[in-house]
């Protein structure tokens, strides 16, 4: 869709000198979402693409991937044997249902920024362990774990003016073993609720729910849980009034689903 209403396009080369954030300003990643709908209040757009971040470091510490990293990209990744939880990463881009031109063009940071509860990317990183590298209008920098990062439907902890420069996962938690679920109401659909459960290596289960709920959940249940167990945790991290609600499922069916799934993933994990 075009933006009828912008009037000019800023190409940052550094982040340390980006322009003055003023009312009608918006950031420019992937644009996947900006350019699907009419931005009437938009005048300026600051391409975050200019500044030729790399999508992706691997290092010793885990994997820290740049907010400009393409699904695609991410899709690509080859990283360490030894960080077993990597499968994950295939089945989150997955269940980012797009053409090979969204996947090209959508970005890890715009589908966190984004914070639909039915975001993948969002799912992926809060269930190994992401902290969000954002950035302040005078460089400053601050760290906020992926859960936190997330506040609910379309909004985040962002401030005027701030953007997100990078998400980073550990190595510990990218050496979990995982376990993932997924459920829509329809084949091609908007996923209605999306569970992983990670295992450390004291067997310690750890559940990740979104889609489902307003905004991403985690719960560390400890070892070898029992299904009753599984549901009174669930239950008791997860107000009735936290279950998503629109045209995707019905607050009570996603719920029902999410019980199931989680279950799914207790038994699959403690064989």
């Amino acid at each position: 869709m075009d933006l009828s209403g912008i009037t000019s396009i800023i190409e940052p080369k550094r982040p340390d000198v980006l322009p003055d954030w003023q009312d009608g300003d918006a950031w420019l990643a992937g644009g996947t979402w900006l350019f699907s709908e009419p931005q009437p209040h938009l005048r300026r757009l600051i391409d975050l693409a200019a500044l030729e971040w790399a999508p992706s470091t691997v290092s010793d510490e885990g994997l820290a991937l740049a907010a400009t990293c393409t699904i695609a990209q991410l899709d690509r990744l080859e990283l360490p044997s030894g960080w077993i939880a990597s499968p994950l990463i295939g089945e989150c881009c997955r269940a980012l249902l797009g053409s090979f031109k969204i996947w090209n063009r959508a970005t890890v940071g715009g589908n966190l920024c984004m914070a639909l509860p039915a975001g993948p990317m969002i799912a992926l990183t809060a269930a190994l362990d992401g902290v969000c590298t954002i950035v302040s209008p005078n460089a400053a920098e601050r760290r906020v774990s992926v859960i936190d990062f997330v506040l609910g439907p379309q909004k985040t902890t962002l401030g005027r003016g701030e953007i997100l420069r990078s998400i980073s996962m550990p190595a510990e938690a990218l050496g979990r073993r995982t376990a993932f679920r997924r459920i829509s109401l329809s084949p091609n659909g908007r996923s209605g609720a999306l569970v992983i459960g990670t295992l450390d290596a004291d067997q310690n289960l750890t559940l990740t729910i979104t889609a489902s709920t307003r905004c991403p959940v985690q719960i560390a249940i400890g070892p070898t849980p029992s299904a009753d167990t599984l549901r009174e945790e669930i239950a008791g991290a997860i107000a009735e009034a936290d279950w998503y609600d629109d045209v995707h499922g019905a607050p009570d069916w996603r719920r029902h689903v999410t019980l199931l799934l989680a279950e799914e993933i207790r038994r699959e994990l403690a064989r």
